[in-house]
């Protein structure tokens, strides 16, 4: 399904969660890497302001529906997507790539909580190599010199997957630069799926993620920053439902 028009474009082209696990299977056999991206409201939001991010979006390889208001509107353009929020893609991943023999890399967030995802990763996942952990600088630059540098630590850990939790539009632009520097590496934006698993950040309960209630939970977690973010969501989303019904 296409989100947006014109130069702010964008499609998501895996439609279910059995498609994205078949597709990253593939190319963790083939030793090939691939940039995922999870589009959200919020995503939906900042593209038509932001020409980088909206290219670093066409340039990921496997794009999924994150969020239940983009699957609503997927609804109304008649089509089903399954809803794959990031955080809840990092252990299903991991098994994955512990099944497949493949090692991880963990980028983004603080020292912290890396450390803290690290442990409660290798304990619910058997056999989980995780073999870097890198927390940028703040300021990170996902296109200047310590992109660079990530890239070669990439290269020399040997990691084939890596979880990226640097928050949009910055883990969307470092997957698409790192995605070209990193050919066999899969590259995963996660947003706070890291700092859950460490607890340094806490999820809302699961009742309101099934009454889709969890962006209710993190404006009262976070009412300054959170509350204007989704009062750009629910703006836009006049403009999209009419999209959408022009796409059925």
């Amino acid at each position: 399904m296409k989100f947006g028009k014109g130069q702010s474009e964008v499609e998501i082209n895996i439609a279910s969660r059995a498609a994205l696990f078949q597709a990253v299977k593939d190319r963790f056999a083939q030793n090939r890497g691939f940039a995922l991206a999870t589009l959200n409201l919020d995503h939906l939001v900042k593209l038509p302001d932001d020409p980088a991010f909206t290219a670093a979006y066409r340039a990921h390889d496997l794009v999924v529906a994150d969020g239940r208001p983009v699957g609503w509107l997927a609804r109304l353009a008649d089509q089903r997507l399954d809803v794959l929020p990031g955080s809840d893609l990092v252990l299903p991943l991991a098994d994955l790539a512990a099944q497949s023999g493949v090692s991880v890399a963990l980028v983004g967030s603080s020292d912290a909580a890396l450390a803290g995802a690290k442990v409660a990763m290798q304990a619910r996942v058997p056999n989980l190599d995780i073999v870097l952990c890198h927390s940028p600088a703040y300021g990170f630059d996902p296109h200047g010199g310590e992109a660079a540098a990530i890239c070669d630590k990439l290269a020399e850990s040997g990691a084939r997957l890596c979880f990226l939790a640097l928050g949009a539009p910055k883990q969307e632009l470092f997957a698409a630069y790192a995605r070209a520097q990193c050919p066999a590496v899969g590259f995963a934006s996660i947003g706070a799926g890291l700092d859950f698993l460490s607890g340094h950040q806490v999820r809302a309960p699961k009742i309101m993620r099934l009454l889709a209630l969890e962006w209710l939970w993190r404006a009262a977690q976070s009412p300054r920053r959170m509350v204007p973010r989704y009062a750009k969501c629910f703006a836009v989303l006049p403009r999209l439902t009419v999209q959408a019904l022009r796409q059925r």
